[in-house]
């Protein structure tokens, strides 16, 4: 059982995990970014470390060269003037000196070999941050595309802005002329005006009778008869 339950809550916080890198990818490739430009500066201090260092080493080393030379001319005077005591400090002066001189030019060769690795590693490494970059600006620009997609597909799907604007337009264009509307109650009231004056007319006697009166009802009936 617990390990059911260990198996399901490691599913949903892969899938957590996922959502959140999903959420903010173009965060953490910036972050990702950012990590590896810092540990390709490291990475070029660390080489002017190195090659400052093998500079060094070669410059003690020409010394030693010049010191060697110069002891050995001497040793060689001391020896000719039968001064076997100073020729042997001489020699053992030099034999140090050119043990020294190996161990410096083990470690240039050592350095060098370090350097050469290094700077290949550097070169590889400002490529793919060259390809990381430009990466992220098509990342920006697609995560750009998508968010606009998104708001189209909210906006024309279901209801929406774009229906409600639809039912704002028919309203306003299913309104009544106002001008329309004016002209219409005119010839209302014009035609109330006429009919005022026919009834008038009529009732003055004048013209034919528009409404039954009993008296018309009478000698309908009588004419019937």
């Amino acid at each position: 059982m617990f390990s059911t339950l260990k198996t399901l809550m490691d599913g949903a916080n892969a899938r957590a995990d996922d959502r959140l890198k999903d959420v903010y990818a173009i965060e953490l490739i910036e972050q990702r970014i950012r990590e590896a430009d810092t540990n390709l500066s490291a990475a070029k201090v660390t080489l002017a470390s190195l090659i400052q260092r093998k500079r060094s080493e070669e410059k003690l080393v020409a010394t030693l060269d010049g010191r060697i030379k110069d002891l050995t001319t001497r040793a060689s005077e001391a020896l000719a003037s039968k001064r076997n005591d100073l020729a042997e400090q001489a020699a053992q002066a030099i034999a140090d000196m050119e043990n020294e001189r190996d161990l410096r030019r083990n470690t240039i060769d050592a350095l060098e070999t370090r350097i050469s690795q290094l700077q290949l590693s550097i070169e590889a490494a400002h490529r793919r941050l060259v390809d990381l970059r430009q990466g992220a600006i098509t990342a920006r620009a697609v995560r750009r595309e998508q968010k606009t997609q998104a708001r189209l597909n909210k906006t024309f799907a279901g209801t929406s802005a774009a229906d409600e604007a639809e039912t704002l337009i028919r309203r306003v264009v299913d309104q009544s002329d106002p001008f329309e509307q004016s002209q219409i109650l005119g010839e209302i009231e014009r035609g109330l005006a006429g009919k005022d004056i026919a009834q008038t007319l009529e009732a003055e006697g004048f013209g034919s009778s528009t409404k039954s009166t009993a008296g018309s009802v009478l000698d309908r009936l009588k004419s019937n008869d």
